[in-house]
C-alpha cells in the first residue's frame, strides 16, 4: 500500500504528566534540568508504540522565552540536552530518526506577535546551526501566519537536512491559519523555499481534512498531527500562559483519534502523528491500524 511516516505524539504535556510538577510557562524545558530521564522515557515510549521519529524537546528552547525566567545563558545547554535525551531513547530502541522542533518566537497561537523578518530569520538560523549535525529533520511547528512561515523558512534556508513546515489552523476552519490568512496564500513561499513536506498541527482533528485538501494542491508530501484540546482558550492567549489554561477532551480515545488519522491517510497524507494531549496509547493504536490496512511505517 503506502509508506507512512509515523510521528510521535505530545511531548510537553506527556512530560508534565510524568514529572508530577505544576505546569509553568516553560514546563517541559525545566524538566530537562531537574529530571532529564523523564524526557528520554517519553521518547522511548513513542518509539515502542511504533513512531519512527522522536521530536526533540526543543520547541520552547528560545532565547526570548528563557530570558523571562533568567535562563537565557542555558540556551546552548538546554538545546544540547534535548538532543541527548532523544539520542538516548533512539539508542535504547535501536532505530529511529530525530526531528528538531522549532517552535514559534514569543508564544504559540499568537500571530499578533510580529518579529521583523530578518530578526526572525536570524533566530531560526542560530538554532539550525546549533542543532544541524545531530538531527535528521527540521520541523518548524505551529506556524500561525504567513509572516511566521517566511521568517522560519528563511532562517532554515542554509539547512542541508529536510525542512518540514507545520501550520496551525483555526479551531473552526481548517483552511485558514490562526492569523485568518488562507493556506492557499502560502503558495509563493512554498515555491520559493521548497520545504520537503507540509503539515498541519495543533488544531482539532475535525478540521484537518479541509486543510489537508488545501495542502495536497501544493504537490508536496503532506500530513497532520492534531491536538486533543477542547479549544485554544482565551486564557492561553494571555501573556506567559501555562497549559493549565487548556482543557483536555474526554472523547478523543485512541480508537477515535485513529479513525481521524486513517481518514487523512485516505486523503493522501503520508506523515501522521499526534500533538498536544495525544499520547503513546494513541500512537500504538494508529500503528496497529496502519499495519492492518497494509501500509508500511517508515
Amino acid at each position: 500500500m503506502t509508506a507512512i511516516t509515523l510521528l510521535d505524539g505530545s511531548i510537553g504535556q506527556e512530560i508534565v504528566k510524568r514529572s508530577g510538577d505544576r505546569a509553568t510557562p516553560l514546563w517541559s524545558t525545566a524538566v530537562m534540568m531537574d529530571m532529564p530521564g523523564v524526557v528520554r522515557d517519553v521518547h522511548l515510549d513513542y518509539f515502542k508504540a511504533g513512531a519512527t521519529i522522536a521530536t526533540a524537546n526543543t520547541y520552547a528552547v528560545l532565547r526570548d522565552r528563557l530570558a523571562r525566567i533568567g535562563l537565557e545563558n542555558a540556551f546552548d545547554h538546554l538545546n544540547a540536552q534535548a538532543l541527548v535525551e532523544a539520542e538516548a531513547a533512539r539508542a535504547l530502541h535501536g532505530s529511529g530518526h530525530i526531528a528538531a522542533s522549532l517552535g514559534p518566537i514569543g508564544a504559540s497561537y499568537r500571530p499578533d506577535l510580529h518579529t521583523p523578518l530578518e530578526q526572525a530569520a536570524a533566530i531560526f538560523a542560530e538554532r539550525v546551526a546549533l542543532l544541524h549535525d545531530r538531527v535528521d529533520i527540521f520541523l518548524i511547528e505551529t506556524v500561525a501566519s504567513i509572516e511566521h512561515a517566511h521568517g522560519a523558512l528563511l532562517g532554515c534556508a542554509a539547512a542541508t537536512k529536510p525542512v518540514w513546515l507545520s501550520l496551525t489552523v483555526c479551531d473552526d476552519d481548517g483552511t485558514r491559519l490562526r492569523s485568518g490568512e488562507k493556506l492557499a496564500d502560502l503558495a509563493a513561499l512554498v515555491s520559493e523555499y521548497a520545504p520537503a513536506a507540509l503539515l498541519l498541527n495543533c488544531a482539532p482533528p475535525e478540521v484537518m481534512a479541509d486543510g489537508l485538501a488545501q495542502l495536497a494542491a501544493f504537490g508536496l508530501p503532506f500530513g497532520a498531527y492534531a491536538n486533543g484540546f477542547t479549544r485554544i482558550s482565551d486564557g492561553f492567549l494571555a501573556e506567559f500562559p501555562t497549559v493549565d489554561a487548556l482543557e483536555q477532551r474526554t472523547d478523543l480515545s485512541p480508537a477515535a483519534y485513529a479513525d481521524f488519522a486513517m481518514s487523512w491517510v485516505a486523503q493522501g497524507a503520508t506523515i501522521i502523528g499526534g500533538c498536544c494531549e495525544v499520547g503513546p496509547a494513541h500512537i500504538t493504536e494508529l500503528a496497529k491500524r496502519l499495519h492492518a490496512a497494509g501500509h508500511t511505517i517508515t
